[in-house]
């Protein structure tokens, strides 16, 4: 249950990104990070795992912020092409 906790509050975390190319990298790595970990069946893996994903939803936020006052005003072509 943690995990599945810890799966979406980092892809609500990539929300937050107002970069499309940010945003979109987070998710891919958030989704690709747990595919390669769903057969781990060592607890102590699993374990290590799950720290080393709080770690990065910590770093995630601090970057979000960060971003967002530096974050350009200028839309990407992706943006653009779904608006």
């Amino acid at each position: 249950m943690e995990i599945l906790s810890l799966f979406r509050s980092l892809l609500r975390t990539a929300r937050i990104f107002s970069d499309y190319n940010i945003r979109e990298y987070t998710k891919q790595r958030t989704i690709d990070g747990f595919r390669q970990s769903r057969d781990l069946s060592n607890p102590s893996f699993v374990s290590s795992a799950f720290s080393y994903g709080k770690s990065q939803l910590e770093i995630a936020k601090r970057q979000s912020i960060v971003y967002s006052l530096y974050a350009p005003n200028a839309k990407n072509i992706m943006e653009i092409k779904n608006q």
